[in-house]
């Protein structure tokens, strides 16, 4: 057998015997289907909600949530990460304030954000937005103080422009932290995404979860946790993939 078969097949195999243990304490337990619903009446119910279209509905609007605050606090954290760790009086002007605010859950935010911004999309997108942003802006912040000096005098000597300096310098040695940061806010996103959808929205996968529990539906609430760590799965998948982006493409960008 070789590595790449054994790689598929041992997570399978823990896969099923989970699921028979699952099985197992469900009946063993007496536990009725409302209280603990045992895997096949799970996979039933989740065959179910996406035959009627109610997962793939939820799913989109969680996704859109997650993707919008994510990439807003990426566009607005990075970039502001290079600015705060290549000059110094602006990193000790909001540096006291950023680890002020730093942390502060941003389910603590749930109550201005709703007076903020109201019900639908805009709250959860800004709550998604605060647990991602200040991680982001930091590492970035600290990737870029931990650049070696010499290459700033090497590109000095060179000439290199202020651009130059960003792009050949300060962009390849911070994506590697960079990338590594993405994968870890992903799924920081996700967790939030189940408490934001849990106010002042009707859609997503924590608005499932909630009014499946309303309702006494166990199952539903394990097929919307299922799902979560499905899609949260699949994106950590692709951050990965992302880390390992050759950084000499920066190099040779200009």
């Amino acid at each position: 057998m070789n590595r790449r078969n054994l790689t598929f097949l041992l997570p399978l195999a823990t896969f099923i015997v989970i699921c028979f243990l699952w099985e197992v304490i469900v009946r063993a337990s007496g536990w009725s289907v409302q209280v603990f619903p045992g895997p096949l009446v799970v996979v039933s119910s989740l065959w179910e909600l996406i035959t009627n279209g109610t997962l793939l509905q939820h799913t989109v609007a969680s996704l859109f949530r997650v993707t919008a605050g994510f990439y807003l606090a990426a566009i607005i954290g990075i970039p502001l990460g290079m600015v705060l760790g290549r000059i110094m009086f602006i990193r000790n002007a909001f540096n006291p304030l950023i680890q002020f605010l730093r942390p502060i859950s941003p389910l603590a935010w749930i109550p201005l954000a709703v007076l903020w911004f109201g019900i639908g999309d805009p709250p959860a997108i800004f709550l998604i937005f605060m647990a991602c942003f200040f991680t982001l802006m930091v590492s970035t912040m600290i990737a870029v103080q931990s650049i070696s000096p010499i290459y700033f005098q090497v590109g000095s000597n060179f000439g290199f422009s202020r651009y130059e300096v960003v792009t050949k310098i300060v962009v390849p040695a911070v994506i590697p932290e960079i990338v590594t940061t993405l994968r870890i806010t992903v799924a920081i996103a996700w967790l939030v995404v189940v408490a934001a959808e849990m106010i002042a929205v009707q859609s997503g996968l924590g608005y499932l979860i909630l009014d499946s529990r309303n309702a006494l539906r166990m199952d539903y609430v394990m097929v919307g946790m299922i799902t979560i760590g499905a899609i949260g799965l699949l994106l950590d998948y692709i951050m990965l993939r992302l880390s390992r982006v050759d950084c000499a493409f920066w190099g040779n960008f200009q």
